[in-house]
């Protein structure tokens, strides 16, 4: 049984399986970990796919309101992995891997400080939890965002990396030349050099 796990996280109006080219590449650098794909908890309100929470009508003041109200559903998808897999967070190592409204989300775990995670990758997202952020000391992220993304500016990471810097957390932050609200090949590699670091010290 595998140890090792990845969540990967897609983003609002998505599915789990529209990252399925990331996590084969990702298998193929790290054949002994499970990567896991979900959908978000509930159908996408204004189209297609699937949400973590919806947009709809957010404002900056709702959406940490919202991702709260988020996190009970959130909780239920992981737990439903680990169980499946016969994961223990606490002695096996879990990282969460998201983009966009999936980066929210995993950083949102993050913060919150109730998983004991090996290290969190966020793709183009953006730090809105509630106050206050209370991560695992130890805690590791990498931030990746370029900085031509029109959807979520790349300022939002760099935000994310001071505040999550300033509550303990070792973060290493990435930002891309001319990349728009996508996930590349380059940053793919970024994090798969992250990931494995994590990985490799009890491997």
């Amino acid at each position: 049984m595998n140890r090792d796990l990845i969540v990967l996280l897609h983003g609002v109006g998505s599915r789990g399986s529209d990252l399925q080219a990331v996590a084969e590449h990702w298998q193929q650098a790290m054949p002994h970990a499970f990567i896991a794909l979900p959908d978000g908890p509930s159908a996408f309100d204004m189209g297609p796919g699937f949400q973590w929470f919806s947009v709809s009508g957010i404002t900056e003041e709702s959406r940490p309101v919202r991702i709260a109200a988020a996190r009970e559903a959130f909780d239920a998808t992981l737990t439903d992995l680990f169980r499946e897999r016969g994961i223990n967070p606490v002695k096996d190592r879990v990282v969460l891997a998201g983009f966009s409204q999936g980066a929210i989300m995993a950083m949102d775990a993050l913060v919150r400080g109730d998983y004991p995670l090996a290290g969190v990758v966020a793709f183009s997202g953006r730090l809105a939890s509630p106050q206050p952020l209370q991560p695992i000391t130890g805690s590791t992220a990498l931030l990746i965002h370029g900085k031509s993304d029109p959807v979520i500016g790349w300022t939002e990471s760099q935000k994310a990396a001071e505040a999550l810097c300033a509550a303990g957390v070792k973060v290493e932050l990435s930002l891309e030349e001319n990349v728009s609200h996508t996930i590349t090949v380059a940053g793919i590699r970024t994090a798969t050099n992250f990931i494995n670091k994590l990985f490799t010290p009890d491997a």
